[in-house]
């Protein structure tokens, strides 16, 4: 690689950082974060970026609010010392489930992470299945959002699916599912569920299309509380389904996710590394590496060839 591109990590997911670099046969870029006794964060960049292109990394993970703060001082940072460009990298954007104003009285915070990345410095964002697109119009820098789809129907296919029937688990999910569905040509079924509050608990109501003797496939962009998803399967299971798998691309698995998946009748979860699943894995959980992916973008985005073929 040209000796003028640099990748930097932060403190969320040094592995995936470390796994970019190995793809691109170049080391991860030199910087220390120090936190004081008054819990005040300082990012020191410790290579000269004078003229270089830069490529920092850092997704939303616990602790997510210290993660932004870290992210925003060191691109901060890097502008500082002179460097010509600094793209984000945040595999799973932060508070990326913010995304409108659907109660009164609330910050659309995805547009305030926008805001505030704009103003640290970000010259570029390169991230992987926002939760809603409009996000990327919250940005006017560009925005390069990778796509899970890709990583996981290749694995599933080495499923027995000659049966199987993909499912949305809700309605939002819809058009991510006709993505799966070109790509491994099965049929669908959309979950149509509710959500009363704000306990992470979707009611399963009504199932457009047919699972009955089939193999169902759950689809979704990320598994959070691990709710929707056991809902989901519960329903499925009741109309006929004879056994439910779920893919997706990010694996927050927080809360009681991992306990929720290991109890349920569930055979297998299939997620990402754009979180770090450090402690949470299971028998059941399988995790996929997004690292390729994200090493050819940056590739692509240094050399200003298209990143479109990745999308």
């Amino acid at each position: 690689m040209d000796p003028r591109i640099k990748i930097f990590a932060g403190s969320s997911h040094p592995e995936l950082a470390r796994a970019i670099c190995a793809e691109l046969d170049m080391p991860l870029a030199k910087s220390e974060t120090v936190k004081f006794s008054n819990e005040n964060l300082m990012v020191k960049i410790q290579e000269n970026v004078r003229g270089c292109d830069v490529y920092f990394i850092q997704t939303s993970a616990p602790p997510v609010n210290e993660n932004i703060v870290e992210m925003l001082i060191a691109i901060d940072a890097l502008k500082g010392a002179s460097a010509a460009r600094v793209t984000a990298v945040m595999p799973y954007y932060f508070y990326a489930r913010s995304d409108k104003k659907d109660r009164p009285r609330i910050s659309i915070a995805a547009r305030l992470m926008a805001d505030l990345l704009q103003t640290a410095g970000a010259d570029r964002v390169l991230c992987m299945d926002l939760h809603s697109p409009q996000i990327q119009g919250f940005f006017r820098i560009p925005v390069d959002q990778l796509v899970g789809a890709p990583i996981l129907a290749t694995h599933m296919k080495t499923w027995d699916i000659q049966n199987g029937v993909l499912v949305a688990g809700d309605v939002g999910e819809a058009k991510e599912l006709g993505r799966f569905a070109n790509l491994m040509g099965l049929p669908v079924a959309i979950v149509d569920k509710r959500r009363y509050g704000d306990d992470d608990r979707a009611v399963a109501t009504n199932l457009i299309g047919d699972v009955e003797g089939k193999h169902a496939i759950i689809v979704d962009d990320e598994i959070a509380t691990g709710g929707t998803i056991i809902e989901a399967a519960n329903f499925l299971f009741a109309r006929g389904a004879l056994s439910v798998k779920v893919a997706a691309t990010h694996g927050v698995l927080s809360g009681p996710a991992i306990a929720r998946i290991h109890d349920s009748r569930i055979d297998t979860v299939l997620v990402t590394d754009t979180i770090p699943l450090r402690d949470k894995l299971s028998d059941k959980v399988r995790v996929l590496s997004v690292a390729p992916v994200f090493a050819k973008a940056i590739r692509r985005i240094h050399d200003g060839d298209s990143v479109s073929d990745l999308f």
